[in-house]
């Protein structure tokens, strides 16, 4: 009876050691926890993108379309990602409040979660850029100078040398970049909003992404000193060439009218 009653202990004894083994080497965690984790990530987005349809439904379907397909009055959204909206959304661009030549930055009225949520729909309609991490956007390992040489080539054409704007045809215009927060200028390079063309990471690269968000942050920041003495807002030959104009040539003239009353005056003493 003893034997026979070992026998019958025996495998409930051998599933208690398993699951102490389990516990112990943290493999009840890694049976059910990923699975768990898993669905509440799936659910999470799927509140996310439930939240962000109806956000869409009021402020932005009358325009892009009920299903972002897009209408005469605003292009399709299908794929732009959720940098897009991020962008256009964060930057108070969109939505629009009146149309025009070009949408201009103005206040935003939502949250950073409210755009997560729209961000999430948007996603959902097709693939494209996503949010950039800060690691993407901050100076940790940027290369100023390279940075630099970069937005001369690719920027300065529309943006000017230092980011202040500069003006485009049929009042279009390349807005100023000072003060504008890194994480929106990656995904402006990203998505190419409005005149601006796109810029993916087969042009350039995350790191010439970086170094450029790092120039900027350079020649802008409050600790920057110019040699030059007045900048004339750093808008190259233009306002220095009105300046000249102005300035100059009207130096000139009222010279010119001091020396011939002079002379004037001399002819007839």
């Amino acid at each position: 009876m003893k034997k026979l009653s070992a026998r019958r202990r025996h495998p409930l004894a051998a599933i208690v050691v398993l699951l102490l083994a389990l516990a112990c080497t943290g493999g009840l965690y890694a049976v059910f926890a990923p699975a768990d984790k898993a669905q509440a990530d799936e659910t999470a987005q799927s509140l996310a993108i439930d939240e962000g349809k109806k956000l869409y439904a009021v402020g932005c379907a009358s325009c892009h379309g009920t299903g972002g397909e897009g209408t005469t009055d605003g292009p399709s959204l299908v794929g732009v990602g959720a940098a897009a909206v991020d962008f256009q959304v964060g930057t108070g661009r969109m939505p629009a409040q009146q149309p025009g030549a070009q949408v201009q930055k103005k206040k935003n009225i939502y949250s950073q979660a409210e755009i997560d949520q729209l961000a999430a729909y948007i996603a959902s309609l097709g693939a494209g850029p996503s949010i950039p991490t800060e690691e993407k956007y901050g100076d940790e390992g940027a290369d100023i100078a390279k940075g630099g040489d970069l937005f001369r080539t690719n920027c300065a054409q529309c943006h000017n040398f230092t980011g202040k704007g500069g003006a485009l045809t049929h009042g279009k215009f390349a807005p100023s970049l000072e003060g504008v927060s890194a994480k929106h200028i990656y995904e402006a390079m990203q998505t190419g909003p409005q005149n601006m063309p796109s810029f993916p990471d087969t042009t350039l690269t995350e790191q010439n992404k970086k170094d450029i968000i790092a120039y900027l942050n350079a020649v802008n920041g409050d600790e920057t000193v110019d040699p030059g003495g007045l900048s004339l807002g750093g808008l190259g030959p233009v306002s220095e060439g009105l300046f000249g104009w102005i300035f100059g040539l009207g130096s000139l003239i009222a010279v010119a009218v001091w020396v011939a009353a002079r002379t004037a005056k001399a002819k007839k003493s």
